[in-house]
């Protein structure tokens, strides 16, 4: 892993009983990881930055166990459910997880400069805790757990697009977190924005309610707006909602644990009202009925 990131000092308590698991994925603009392992220390000091310093920065989402990190002028303790932003410029220290409790995260590698904030901003950024909550930081912590459930199916045209929408979620974030929105490009804010409303409409997709007039009052925009951002990306809200509550169908409707539920039941679940509207667009979307899906996937 030291190879693979910053190069540091790594070091283990107990090596005998040392566990771990890691999967790195280069995505042409940023390198992400998934890992898992037990006690670790990691040390660079500054003989290592003189020796190589790839200026990035090292975002961590901590999933599980406890970390701290000592770097900038700050000595903090983080537990699962923040990020922790690393600078591979500045001295470090620090250790992940314990014996009892392997530590789980998701790493984000990019460089310095992709967050398009100044040197004297960036400095307040390092080794301060950004808690996931509500908001752009849940977003891009939905994002980032997505991301490691289908790393392995990223083609290499899939991966631009996938690091250019991480880097702006990380950007918007700590521009919240330091009150610089101003500051992030026109496209960087209007993918934040779009990646928002993702997230809402995904939350609520059982909802027959859900209408563009209830999705742009909820982000504070007009539905025009809301029309126009979904034009970039080439569907209507209407049909990314109806793809979305599909493709929740799809897999409910494969599940072999969901039997007992009738096929009805299914879709209502997902915010379909309609049973015969429901069967066209799971036939058009799929080329086969619902029930024909359900009796296929029983087969194998």
């Amino acid at each position: 892993m030291s190879r693979a990131h910053v190069h540091s000092w790594l070091a283990t308590d107990h090596p005998a009983r040392f566990n771990a698991s890691a999967r790195v994925f280069d995505l042409g603009g940023l390198q992400f990881s998934v890992m898992s392992h037990n006690t670790l220390r990691a040390n660079r000091p500054s003989k290592l930055i003189r020796q190589s310093d790839p200026e990035v920065f090292q975002l961590h989402l901590l999933l599980q166990g406890a970390c701290g990190l000592s770097q900038a002028g700050r000595n903090v303790t983080v537990q699962a459910g923040h990020f922790l932003l690393v600078d591979s410029s500045r001295p470090y220290e620090g250790w992940r997880g314990t014996d009892d409790d392997p530590a789980k995260s998701l790493l984000v590698q990019f460089p310095r400069v992709a967050l398009g904030l100044r040197s004297d901003m960036v400095g307040q950024l390092a080794a301060a805790p950004l808690p996931v909550r509500p908001g752009i930081t849940g977003v891009l912590a939905g994002h980032l757990r997505h991301l490691a459930e289908n790393a392995e199916g990223l083609t290499t045209r899939d991966s631009p697009a996938v690091a250019a929408v991480t880097l702006d979620l990380i950007a918007a974030a700590y521009a919240d977190r330091i009150e610089a929105t101003a500051l992030l490009s026109p496209e960087s804010r209007r993918q934040a924005l779009l990646s928002s409303i993702h997230d809402f409409i995904r939350q609520r997709l059982g909802d027959p309610g859900l209408t563009p007039e209830t999705i742009a009052a909820a982000h504070q925009i007009s539905v025009r707006h809301l029309y126009k951002l979904f034009q970039h990306q080439g569907v209507t809200v209407a049909a990314w909602i109806r793809r979305c509550r599909l493709e929740q169908c799809h897999r409910d409707l494969a599940d072999p644990r969901q039997r007992s539920r009738s096929i009805n039941a299914v879709a209502a679940r997902w915010g379909f009202a309609d049973a015969t509207t429901f069967s066209r667009a799971f036939r058009a979307a799929y080329g086969m009925s619902p029930r024909d899906h359900r009796h296929l996937c029983g087969m194998t």
